[in-house]
Formats: structure tokens, C-alpha cells, sequence
């Protein structure tokens, strides 16, 4: 109580309002980084089937691709372009399309968090997890006697724009699609990439007309050109950059037209 007014400050006043966006934004990241890692069925989806590849197809002579150090410099680009898809595109859209059909998305949508925000949160989840990947493999690949050329900024703006062209389209099928079509349908496109994206098999064992088509697909695109850098030396691949920021732009705007929230 103030001296001789007669009223009473409380010392807790409320303070109705949202917080700041960016707060909000970070909030959510978090929330969405620790959902996946306390799914069993996401853990083996986005970090034990890639390490698994890596170290199972570097340790079977399954094809010639020389020796052992050549095998897991062929094989690490394909399985750091997998760690993407899984997390960005088959991870992402599966839990997107259940939180959808569960109304999660819905009450999300009506909270003072934008929805570009929460979109938002879900691309910087995705990146972080995709960091862990990353560093893991690259820890697993450095223990099995690789070693990468390059540089990494060429490695990092290839991973930038295949999680973002990725995340389009897992966006654009959980947006579409009905929970379960989007579970099978994504875990589908995953197994077609594993096999016709570069990633433990050469696009050059295709027929000519057949690679041109896979090399054109985001899965190609990505794997192929992490291989020029990480293992040819090369500088950043504008081609397979061009290739994804199509697939991103396109995949991106029909995402953002066809999303349904409920």
C-alpha cells in the first residue's frame, strides 16, 4: 500500500497478451525437436536406417566400386542426401498429416502463434535434427577411413536446399493427403529414393533416358551433387542447386495453396 494514498499496488499484475514471435517460434522448435526424439519409430527412420546403410553397404562388396575407402567415399554424399529425405520429407510429412487428422494442427492454428511460425518451427526443428545427422555420419564415416574434399559451405548450401525442397513436398502431401495415404504413400517415395536417388546404388547403372529422369528428381540432384563436392573436390554444383530451388519453388507453392489445416 502506498503512504497515505490509500490503495494498494499488487505486486503481480497481469499482463495479458502473446509473446514475442520469436519466442513463440523458439518454443515450438523445441517442442518439435523433442517429439521426434522421444518417437522410437522417428529414431529409426531419420538416424539407425542411415547409419545402417552406411555401414552395412561399405562393409559388402554388393557391387564393384573398388575398395573398401572407395566404397564409403561413394557411399557417405548418398547417405547424408538420405538423412535428409528422411527427416525433411518422410519424418516431416508423417507427422504432419496424423497431426492433422488428430486436430492438432487446428487448435495450433487458432493459438497466438502464426502459422507461418509454426511451419516455420517445424524448418528449424528439421534443420537441428538434420545437424545431429549429420555430425553422427560424419563421426561413423571418419571411423571407417573416410575422407572428404570440398568445401563446406558448398556441402551446407546443398543440404539447405534439399531440406527445403524436401520439406515442400513432405508439406504438400501431409497437406493433401489423408494420414494413412500420407503414411504410405511417403514411406513409398522414401524406398523409391533409397534405390533410384544415387544413394548406395550409381545412377550410371541405369539405362541413359532413366538416369537423365533420376538425376532431374530432388533425391538425384542432391545426392549427386554432395558426391562432386565431398568426394570429387568439386566447387558448389550449380546444377544440382538449380534443381532443388525448382523442386523447392514449385513443390513450396503448391503446399502453400492446397495446405488444408484440418
Amino acid at each position: 500500500m502506498t503512504a497515505g494514498s490509500g490503495t494498494e499496488t499488487a505486486p503481480f499484475t497481469p499482463r495479458p497478451g502473446a509473446a514475442p514471435l520469436h519466442r513463440m517460434v523458439l518454443s515450438q522448435t523445441g517442442l518439435e525437436i523433442r517429439m521426434v526424439l522421444r518417437n522410437g519409430e522417428q529414431l529409426l527412420l531419420t538416424v539407425f536406417i542411415p547409419v545402417l546403410v552406411l555401414v552395412l553397404f561399405s562393409s559388402i562388396e554388393f557391387m564393384n566400386l573398388g575398395n573398401r575407402d572407395r566404397r564409403v567415399d561413394f557411399l557417405v554424399p548418398g547417405v547424408l542426401a538420405l538423412a535428409v529425405i528422411s527427416t525433411s520429407f518422410t519424418g516431416l510429412a508423417i507427422g504432419t498429416g496424423f497431426e492433422r487428422r488428430y486436430g492438432a494442427l487446428k487448435r495450433l492454428g487458432a493459438s497466438p502463434l502464426p502459422r507461418w511460425g509454426l511451419l516455420s518451427a517445424k524448418l528449424l526443428a528439421v534443420m537441428a535434427i538434420e545437424a545431429l545427422q549429420v555430425l553422427l555420419l560424419c563421426g561413423v564415416a571418419s571411423a571407417m577411413g573416410w575422407s572428404p574434399h570440398g568445401a563446406w559451405y558448398a556441402v551446407a548450401v546443398l543440404l539447405l536446399a534439399g531440406t527445403t525442397a524436401f520439406a515442400s513436398l513432405g508439406l504438400l502431401m501431409a497437406g493433401t493427403l489423408r494420414a494413412e495415404a500420407t503414411l504410405a504413400g511417403a514411406n513409398l517415395v522414401y524406398l523409391f529414393f533409397l534405390v533410384t536417388g544415387g544413394i548406395a546404388v550409381p545412377l550410371s547403372r541405369f539405362p541413359g533416358r532413366v538416369r537423365s529422369v533420376l538425376e532431374a528428381l530432388p533425391a538425384g540432384a542432391l545426392s549427386n551433387g554432395l558426391r562432386e563436392v565431398l568426394r570429387d573436390g568439386s566447387s558448389l554444383p550449380w546444377g544440382p542447386v538449380g534443381v532443388l530451388a525448382a523442386w523447392a519453388a514449385v513443390a513450396g507453392l503448391l503446399a502453400a495453396r492446397t495446405f488444408k489445416w484440418e
